[in-house]
């Protein structure tokens, strides 16, 4: 449920592939409680009340035909980190700093638990993974919060009621439709989340960016960052009817990252120039084309 605390979590193992060692992931923060929503008001309700009044299936299709000509601009990652400044998420009830400092929280956790070479992709995955938040630059027009950030659901089928405030599910014109409003609406069973219309925000955005100005991370990065907001499934375990069996093997790496993401929030800066060189070389590992199109 939305008032859930949760302290010290067990997440996936050092190796990816094994899981007979559990490793402890600790939050960064005196009263171990994290995603506690107001059932009375702030910013994240506004901004959920929106979203689930204007996210559909036909806003979700306008959104992927205006944003993924990736005809807005073009800059480098580094130059996408700095317009970061710029943002802040009115989602999250957690985070009150710029989301720069988050990108190294997230990835010097994942790089502490992870710290092998051979790892460097998820290092970086963990840096990069909330670069689709640059929708919400002012210098980009700017897009409304629920446009941008919140917890994903799938378009074109009835809504979870393990979604955060999911009573405002009721303003949504898609649930009078009867072809959106079943189990599984337009989808087939277990046909799996690519196959889905993911509302639409960072993770879907910046996903897309990356496959089509061929960054060489692996598949199971760009599938961490195009469902890392997705919440309801890999914290509440909704929508597992829709799940394929890649999305299960899927889920504890998810839910590793999810925790990566969620408990290295803290208010230090750890942006030092060594840290930086860390990350501006993987960069250069990973982008065989440095100039990116947005």
């Amino acid at each position: 449920g939305i008032n859930a605390e949760y302290g010290i979590l067990n997440s996936a193992m050092p190796s990816l592939e094994s899981s007979d060692v559990t490793l402890q992931v600790k939050a960064n923060r005196s009263d171990h409680s994290y995603r506690v929503y107001d059932p009375d008001g702030g910013l994240p309700l506004q901004t959920y009340q929106n979203m689930y009044q204007n996210q559909t299936v036909e806003y979700v299709l306008t959104a992927h035909q205006k944003w993924l000509a990736l005809n807005t601009t073009e800059m480098d990652i580094w130059q996408a980190i700095q317009l970061l400044n710029s943002v802040q998420d009115e989602s999250d009830p957690d985070n009150s700093i710029p989301q720069i400092f988050h990108c190294y929280q997230t990835a010097e956790k994942l790089r502490e638990i992870y710290p092998g070479e051979e790892y460097d992709w998820l290092h970086l995955t963990g840096f990069i993974h909330d670069l689709g938040k640059v929708l919400l630059a002012p210098s980009w027009g700017p897009q409304p919060q629920w446009a941008v950030v919140g917890d994903t659901f799938p378009v074109g089928c009835q809504p979870s009621e393990k979604c955060v405030y999911s009573t405002y599910f009721k303003n949504n014109p898609d649930t009078l439709n009867p072809k959106y409003s079943t189990l599984n609406g337009m989808y087939e069973p277990h046909c799996g989340f690519d196959a889905l219309r993911m509302s639409w925000g960072h993770d879907e955005y910046l996903y897309h960016v990356l496959k089509k100005n061929g960054c060489t991370l692996p598949e199971k990065a760009l599938y961490l960052i195009r469902y890392h907001s997705f919440y309801p499934w890999h914290r509440e375990g909704a929508y597992e009817h829709l799940a394929s069996e890649y999305d299960k093997e899927m889920l504890p790496l998810l839910r590793t990252f999810s925790n990566c993401d969620l408990y290295s929030k803290c208010e230090a800066d750890l942006s030092a120039p060594e840290i930086e060189a860390y990350y501006k070389s993987l960069v250069k590992k990973y982008f065989p084309v440095q100039v990116l199109k947005w």
